[in-house]
């Protein structure tokens, strides 16, 4: 591989392969990069509303005890 690049100008190493990349294999990049964001949304959109039941569950559970000591 290094024997092909040797003799090719520096702008065909560092910017058309890249380019050519992006091209071919963008639409797979950019699903993968959206499945990881989207999976990133929804893990924490679940820490959100776990933590949310938790916070309820606790509220109410200390004003149903401290109405019980009456």
């Amino acid at each position: 591989m290094r024997e092909i690049f040797t003799g090719l100008p520096w702008w065909v190493k560092w910017v058309a392969v890249p380019v050519i990349a992006l091209v071919v294999f963008g639409g797979l990049i950019a699903s993968v990069v959206g499945f990881v964001i989207g999976l990133l949304f929804k893990l924490l959109v679940f820490v959100a509303l776990v933590g949310g039941l938790i916070y309820v569950v606790r509220k109410f559970m200390s004003s149903s005890s401290s109405r019980s000591d009456w």
